[in-house]
């Protein structure tokens, strides 16, 4: 999947890094994203890009580099000097985070369509009806059956649970979205399904995304660009068909041959 752009990058990442007792979780990493881009992150376990997204997201402080984000008015903000309230405001309203278990992303003692309209007043809409009325509309979205509007996510099975996360996520139209292993823990079938639905979603409202994920079907249908990463560090980066179909590095070349054994 090409995206070809003459556009400014929307998030600027520069020189990143964080440790854990001397161990380097991430080692001055540095990318840009695009408007409209997918940037695919894979690695096995501890190879950093967990780490890197939750500092991404300002879930963990960092040690050193900078994020520079163009918000919607075109403002550069550097995340790294933000007040917190501003940081809090900006993650409710511009960014999204989509967590791999959709029970830490929901809050599962309201129903789907507070969810949903809890988001809404976080960006100012106070009117009941309107609400209830876009609440209805991203259910729709997800494929999510009105009728269980007024319904618990704890009735919804896996994946209406990742699809009602998407919902309450994506109501507000944010410009980037960042998401950790998306489709773990569901079946196959469910995990196709939901794959069609990012795609399509991420296409029709020109979203960004940073994709967190140890699967490369996942980043092959979704991502534009693809990054490597082994012990903290990104050994190999480009566009996501180049990098896998013909890759560079050994460990690229490791996870890549992993895939293809039956």
């Amino acid at each position: 999947m090409l995206l070809v752009t003459e556009q400014a990058p929307l998030l600027t990442v520069d020189s990143l890094s964080k440790s854990y007792a001397g161990i380097k979780a991430c080692d001055r990493i540095s990318f840009d994203l695009y408007p409209g881009q997918v940037l695919g992150i894979i690695g096995e376990s501890g190879s950093g890009k967990t780490t890197l997204l939750n500092g991404l997201a300002g879930h963990l402080p960092l040690d050193g580099g900078d994020i520079t984000y163009r918000d919607r008015s075109g403002t550069l903000i550097n995340l790294r000097t933000l007040p917190e309230p501003q940081r809090r405001k900006l993650m409710k309203t511009e960014w999204g985070f989509v967590q791999q278990s959709p029970r830490d992303g929901l809050r599962m003692t309201v129903t789907a369509g507070a969810n949903i309209g809890e988001r809404l007043l976080d960006v100012g809409a106070r009117h009941y009806g309107n609400i209830r009325t876009e609440a209805l509309d991203w259910l729709s979205q997800v494929e999510i059956p009105d009728r269980r509007i007024d319904d618990f996510p704890t009735t919804f099975s896996g994946g209406m649970q990742q699809r009602l996360q998407l919902a309450r996520i994506l109501v507000t139209r944010p410009s980037l979205v960042l998401m950790d292993e998306p489709t773990g823990g569901l079946d196959v079938s469910v995990q196709a399904k939901l794959l069609d639905l990012m795609r399509s979603l991420v296409r029709t409202l020109n979203l960004s995304v940073i994709l967190v994920t140890h699967d490369i079907g996942v980043v092959r249908l979704l991502a534009h660009r693809l990054m490597v990463m082994q012990n903290g560090q990104v050994v190999e980066a480009g566009l996501t068909d180049q990098v896998l179909d013909d890759p560079r590095h050994p460990y690229t070349q490791q996870l890549v041959n992993a895939t293809l054994i039956p």
